[in-house]
């Protein structure tokens, strides 16, 4: 495994993050097709032992119950210290709580279900339209002041929005926004246009979320898994551009074949040799395996290119289409 500081921080962090939506009690959220705790504990387990060290979570995922697995699953392979720990919070929508209680709130249920004193990065998960962004920042300033919170991070936002975030945290002598996780991969890559160039030059780190598409960087095209089968938000976001994008897809499986190596490592290899961190998700000891072997594995510039070239412009899906305020 090969790790890397994120973005402007002192967190060294593999280069692969292992997401955690896939776990939680399947009664309690979003999606039917989440592990149990013991299928949890295998698999971070499994990460931990093959030298991922990020892990990132959310209070939203299955009610909590991800958070709750999380912590203990990682309690029971490794030190406070030998792991890095995100989660988010979500923006607040009962205008009649204030901004701190809101975020104190959230911050201090997160801990009680990691069962932690601090998380390495605290992330807003998306823009939040209801609270001016200097009473977000003053308050996770706060938490980061408390030693509750080491770093902070931001999700599903406009490129614009991160820049105005961090202008108004270094005029008020704020901690920023050290990360931002959009979706990106292989056959979404509208966060190029603008979200990559700014973490470029501000070495604000990318860890995109949804790397393999909800799978389908991962397998040739026509393969049904629960997943697939399930997963009516992953569906949303991906269906009505499948035939465009099943070239890209082709085209992924065919350099895993030619590299002897799968469609998973070939994907976030790719994520990786942009300089991001992807969170990626596994619900399969094998999975896990590939997520490892994706740091060490080369792409040259030809098959990047390759990889790249049946690209076209993608309409905003999930969270940013629905939050799309002009």
């Amino acid at each position: 495994m090969k790790y890397g500081l994120l973005g402007n921080s002192e967190l060294m962090v593999s280069r692969v993050c292992l997401g955690t939506m896939g776990f939680g009690d399947a009664s309690r959220g979003q999606h039917s097709w989440t592990l149990d705790e013991t299928g949890s504990r295998e698999i971070i387990a499994r990460a931990f032992a093959g030298g991922i060290n990020f892990f990132d979570t959310a209070a939203a995922y299955q009610g909590g119950t991800s958070e709750e697995y999380l912590g203990r699953s990682l309690r029971s392979v490794a030190r406070r210290d030998e792991v890095v720990v995100a989660t988010k919070f979500l923006p607040r929508q009962d205008t009649s709580v204030s901004p701190r209680e809101h975020i104190e709130g959230a911050l201090n249920d997160s801990l009680r279900r990691l069962g932690m004193d601090y998380v390495d990065l605290y992330i807003l998960h998306m823009w939040d339209y209801n609270t001016p962004i200097y009473d977000t920042l003053n308050v996770l300033n706060d938490a980061v002041r408390a030693g509750k919170v080491r770093y902070i991070g931001i999700s599903n936002c406009y490129a614009y929005q991160l820049a105005k975030a961090n202008a108004v945290a270094e005029k008020e002598g704020f901690s920023g926004f050290i990360s931002v996780q959009g979706h990106y991969n292989l056959i979404f890559r509208e966060e190029e246009r603008e979200m990559a160039r700014l973490c470029r030059e501000d070495n604000i780190a990318m860890t995109p979320y949804s790397p393999l598409a909800g799978g389908r960087l991962s397998r040739i095209p026509g393969t049904v898994t629960k997943r697939l089968a399930e997963d009516r938000y992953a569906a949303s976001k991906y269906d009505a551009t499948e035939a465009q994008d099943d070239i890209i897809i082709e085209r992924v499986a065919e350099i895993a074949e030619r590299k002897g190596a799968s469609m998973t490592e070939v994907s976030l290899a790719w994520l990786i040799s942009k300089g991001a961190v992807p969170v990626a998700g596994a619900t399969r000891p094998e999975q896990v395996d590939s997520l490892i072997n994706a740091s060490g594995l080369s792409l040259s510039e030809e098959e990047r290119s390759y990889l790249e070239e049946p690209y076209v412009p993608h309409r905003l899906v999930g969270v940013m289409a629905q939050n799309n305020q002009g």
